[in-house]
């Protein structure tokens, strides 16, 4: 009997899902491109099919039947189709038969162009040209006198001419019909498939359901609804944007006076589906059409003038307004997708490439295991804020760490970026330092640069919320304790829990309590500055995975000095809530546990709400209903 194989090692494993999964994008990627003919109608069609299935909807509501409302809808939009491509394809025909009386104009500009003779750079050119002119004259009389020399009389060439034959007009039409061959086939194949899309839009759903497997109808409905409502939401919203700006721009450059106002309309529509590029493209065509036809420049500088007025309120306002001033595509995704699907589908991959990146984006939503597709195309940020900030403090870049910290503060309060960012990344840098991860000077420039951080960071939202200058929140040592304290904070290990102790006074004060925070020191120390406050509350601020065993000492201890004290304990993001964290140090160990600032200050609140002793050198002022502990 054969013994049971070893499992492999998770490196092993590891290396091979790795493998697996670029052969995987390999393969994708060489069956989009062979398959182009097929693949490119089908993406046409589904684009289609999003686009038109609100307005047959539209058409249903009007009480007739799935097929006679699609029928209607595709009619429709073939029959507008074919007459802006008729009227499109007249004035091109015009414009090309009308070119040879263009070329003196253009010859008069180009000349217009060229640099002065008198000067420097003309002098140089006339030079380059004259000598241009010599090389083949000195050329052509060294071998007349090599031929003297041989005894034999040089004979001027016979110029020979090639003539093609006259083209019939089968021939002409083949070359004219033949480039539209393949376009004509792909629209029609991309209209049969729009059709079944759109009569049986709801058993492809099912059937994608069904291919998901039971166990996913959670994952791919969501899946789909996000599809279905973001794609054809943005692409209808899309094409009434760029269609409104082809006839706006068409409407300018015909009051310009540029001749084929369709023909702009059409390019403008259709050129600003392509990322970036489309739209000074679809500008440049007019403008050399100005150049061509009109003697000045004025043309071409309204017609730019014109571009960049539209261009500008299209895509700063009105796109923003419409949906949003994102699509959940990067930037540099959208261009790297345009690169993309432009060289694998040609054109048609330019113009699909921000649709058919919206779709892998929300695959990589919902699948696990493409998940990679919405960190590198999606434009949510890749960190959360509590790993940026921590990443730009292992860089020692203060500046963007301070950054990340005000733009948090400018959506959320101070508790809440206390909680969410700093405590967190003062977490992160407590494992990295116990694991020998973190070095001694990257340690104290984190905890240095936070406390400054937060000591700014707290004037200004005192400032905003109309307070003053408040006193700081830590008793320095050297400087005798004041009497009259009720809640103090002291921290249970090291200087990150000093740090989230000042944190938790800072929050106590504003909301009206009389709070100290200790600074860190032997704990014998700690203890006699505590009973000289004479606190009613104690306040043990403990940062997680290792403080915990710390905080239960020193919370026995005040236990047994302090027996009528309150002991509250802060387990700062403690896994698994304050009821883990009491089951970690026990009942007995504190009066109150939280995991949170929020939690520890509405905890505390309930208990003790006082006003500060008339001795102790501050005074609670209420402005706007608000309390914070000011200077007089």
């Amino acid at each position: 009997m054969d013994s049971p194989r070893a499992p492999m090692p998770t490196r092993e494993v590891t290396a091979v899902s790795r493998l697996l999964t670029l052969v995987g994008i390999v393969v994708v990627v060489a069956g989009l491109y062979f398959g182009r003919e097929l693949l490119v109608p089908l993406a046409l069609a589904v684009v289609f099919g999003f686009v038109l299935a609100p307005l047959v909807e539209l058409v249903e509501r009007c009480h007739l039947g799935r097929a006679p409302s699609v029928l209607v809808v595709l009619v429709m939009a073939l029959a507008f189709s074919v007459a802006v491509g008729w009227g499109v394809a007249k004035q091109l025909i015009e414009v090309t038969v009308r070119l040879p009386d263009y070329k003196s104009n253009l010859h008069d500009k180009i000349e217009a162009l060229r640099a002065p003779a008198s000067g420097g750079l003309g002098k140089a050119t006339a030079t380059v040209n004259d000598l241009s002119k010599e090389l083949p004259v000195a050329s052509e009389t060294a071998g007349t006198s090599n031929l003297g020399k041989n005894g034999q009389k040089g004979k001027e060439p016979i110029p020979v001419q090639v003539s093609a034959p006259p083209r019939t007009s089968q021939e002409y039409l083949r070359d004219v019909v033949g480039p539209l061959t393949g376009v004509v086939e792909t629209a029609g194949i991309a209209v049969i498939f729009t059709l079944f899309i759109l009569m049986k839009r709801e058993d492809l759903r099912n059937r994608l359901l069904r291919l998901a497997g039971g166990g996913q109808l959670n994952m791919m409905t969501q899946a789909l609804d996000d599809a279905s409502k973001r794609l054809s939401r943005y692409l209808l919203l899309q094409f009434l944007v760029n269609a409104g700006y082809g006839v706006l721009f068409g409407l300018g450059v015909y009051l310009v006076g540029i001749p084929h106002p369709l023909l702009w309309v059409s390019l403008g529509c259709l050129l600003r589906f392509v990322p970036y590029i489309g739209s000074p493209v679809g500008a440049a065509f007019p403008m050399i059409m100005g150049l061509a036809v009109f003697p000045g420049w004025s043309q071409v500088a309204l017609t730019f003038a014109l571009f960049l007025f539209l261009e500008i309120t299209t895509a700063n306002v009105i796109e923003p307004w419409l949906y949003g001033a994102h699509v959940g595509v990067s930037s540099l995704a959208i261009l790297i997708a345009a690169i993309f699907w432009g060289l694998l589908w040609g054109p048609v991959g330019l113009i699909l490439s921000t649709p058919l990146t919206v779709c892998l984006i929300l695959i990589g939503r919902y699948v696990p295991q493409l998940n990679f597709l919405e960190i590198l195309l999606g434009d949510e940020p890749v960190l959360p804020p509590q790993e940026h900030f921590y990443q730009r403090f292992l860089a020692l870049d203060e500046e963007e760490a301070r950054n990340v910290a005000e733009k948090y503060l400018e959506k959320n309060s101070i508790e809440n970026l206390y909680d969410s960012v700093l405590i967190p990344a003062l977490s992160l840098a407590e494992k990295d330092r116990h694991m020998n991860a973190l070095d001694e000077t990257r340690a104290n420039f984190i905890h240095q640069s936070t406390k400054e951080l937060m000591e700014e960071l707290y004037e200004v939202s005192l400032k905003a919320a109309g307070f003053g200058k408040v006193d700081s929140p830590v008793i320095p040592a050297a400087i005798p304790v004041p009497s009259g304290a009720i809640i103090v904070c002291i921290p249970a290990r090291d200087e990150a829990d000093e740090i989230v102790s000042t944190m938790v006074t800072q929050l106590l004060r504003h909301v009206g309590h009389n709070a100290e925070a200790l600074p860190l020191g032997p704990r014998s120390t700690m203890l006699e500055q505590v009973e000289q406050l004479k606190a009613e509350q104690i306040c043990v601020s403990a940062l997680p995975p290792f403080a915990a065993g710390q905080a239960k000492s020193l919370c026995k201890q005040l236990r047994h000095r302090f027996p009528k004290t309150k002991i509250v304990l802060g387990l700062w993001g403690f896994p698994g809530g304050a009821a883990k964290a009491q089951e970690r140090v026990g009942l007995s160990c504190a009066d109150i546990i939280g995991t949170s600032l929020a939690q520890i200050v509405s905890l505390v609140g309930e208990r003790n709400r006082s006003t500060s002793s008339p001795g102790y050198g501050v005074e609670p002022t209420q402005t706007s209903g608000k309390v914070a502990t000011i200077q007089p």
